[in-house]
């Protein structure tokens, strides 16, 4: 394939804006940036935006907007039979923000389904990590015997909550982790950014993009 990317997606200067996000491309799906840094003020940027770094080893910084785009809603919460046991038997301990340090660590070094390698890097850790310094980041962690076993991480606006990565040691760990974000974070919105089977099977959907950003728009500000 053959790939034509625009001028303006290029982000030579630091200050440089992000496009237009009705330029963003069918495919790869979303492609709307190249480049620029990680600073703590691009990233807000960005997500105020509905834009969200992704990129693999040895690659420049990439920028997305996908459409469609997968949201949760608290409404919209779907707990099975067996989830729901393990979330009454209180087998699991959750808490908020006590340890985003080993949150990160794991979800950038667990082995994932189908994929060699993490798009979490180095530099993508010193980011959020510097964000979770200054309250944009947040964890929700799981543990089991004290230990930790499980949790996500995400960006924190407004009534808004921008999924970044999640990761399991025992079983249906991720999963509780996601079902307390939904049902006691008071989050409106959650932002699962692509179509993944393990949050569809909890209710996640798809919106259309322009859609997400008129949701994005009026959540941010409450």
């Amino acid at each position: 394939m053959n790939l034509v990317i625009p001028e303006e997606f290029f982000l030579d200067a630091q200050d440089a804006p992000f496009p237009d996000i009705d330029l963003a491309l069918d495919e790869p799906n979303g492609l709307i940036a190249i480049g620029g840094d990680l600073s703590s003020q691009r990233l807000i940027n960005a997500y105020q935006q509905g834009i969200f770094p992704w990129y693999g080893e040895n690659e420049p910084v990439l920028w997305y907007a996908p459409n469609p785009r997968m949201i949760m809603t608290p409404e919209a919460l779907h707990i099975s039979k067996s989830l729901n046991k393990v979330v009454r038997s209180r087998r699991f301990e959750i808490k908020i923000n006590h340890d985003f340090d080993s949150v990160i660590y794991h979800c950038k070094s667990i082995k994932r389904k189908d994929q060699d390698s993490t798009w979490i890097d180095e530099n993508m850790v010193r980011a959020y990590t510097k964000l979770h310094t200054q309250g944009v980041v947040k964890s929700v962690e799981v543990y089991q015997d004290s230990k930790l076993v499980g949790g996500l991480y995400g960006v924190s606006m407004g009534k808004v909550f921008f999924g970044e990565s999640m990761f399991s040691l025992v079983s249906n760990a991720s999963k509780i982790a996601f079902v307390y974000l939904v049902q006691n974070m008071d989050y409106e919105l959650i932002d699962c950014q692509v179509e993944n089977a393990h949050l569809k099977s909890l209710g996640a959907f798809n919106i259309e993009r322009n859609v997400f950003i008129k949701k994005l728009d009026k959540l941010l500000l409450k």
